[in-house]
């Protein structure tokens, strides 16, 4: 499980999305997935956790929902064994990280290197880490926002594909702030996978290769899905 993504040959690429809690971001790439033209398919969504509701999500969806409880075994790299196993049985071929808290080995990521996407909640590089609202709040920044990018090793790094910006108003807090970029993260997820999924977006070195762009001056999303 190695390499660049599959040709996709006209069919859709088969898309696990990991999550350990409710999974708003889930939702919003089953919404678009639904869309037999869409060039990615959800076929498992996996947490770590069995309480989360984004596998009542998954269920709804008539999405396979698996848990991988990470409390069940001595260390991450037989959890990871544990995650890869099932990831092998349904056929995955890419995956998407939409709010899972487990921190990933560096021999997991590179198994799915090129092949694994992440969202965080900051214009990376600025803000990475946790409390990204707090931390823009306290550097006093007009503008944050929220990337999907490819997983690398490192905290929050990888080649970035699809960026969108949301302004800091006066009477912002961490709660006013976070609901504006979640917003906007329920946008560009669905994008970034499909950019992805279609060829559109190829790593080139530390970048991202885009062969559509557009502006789109509502939102400020890099690049525009119009």
């Amino acid at each position: 499980m190695s390499g660049s993504l599959p040709p996709n040959a006209g069919r859709r690429l088969k898309v696990a999305v990991l999550v350990s809690g409710g999974g708003s971001n889930l939702q919003a790439l089953l919404d678009a997935c639904a869309d037999p033209a869409f060039p990615a398919e959800i076929v498992l969504v996996l947490s770590n956790k069995a309480e989360a509701g984004g596998l009542d999500r998954a269920r709804r969806a008539g999405v396979a929902a698996v848990t991988v409880s990470h409390r069940d075994f001595a260390d991450r790299a037989t959890f990871e064994a544990a995650m890869q196993e099932v990831l092998r049985a349904h056929g995955v071929e890419f995956i998407c990280l939409a709010g899972f808290m487990r921190v990933l080995t560096a021999g997991f990521v590179e198994q799915w290197n090129g092949r694994m996407l992440n969202i965080h909640p900051s214009l990376l590089p600025a803000f990475k880490g946790l409390h990204t609202h707090a931390q823009a709040l306290a550097a006093g920044v007009r503008f944050h926002g929220c990337t999907v990018h490819f997983v690398k090793p490192a905290l929050d790094d990888g080649p970035i594909v699809v960026q969108a910006s949301v302004p800091v108003l006066p009477d912002d807090d961490e709660d006013s702030l976070a609901a504006r970029v979640l917003t906007a993260e329920h946008r560009i997820y669905p994008l970034a996978l499909k950019l992805v999924a279609s060829g559109d977006a190829v790593i080139d070195g530390n970048v991202v290769r885009l062969r559509k762009t557009a502006a789109d001056a509502a939102i400020q999303i890099n690049p525009s899905d119009e």
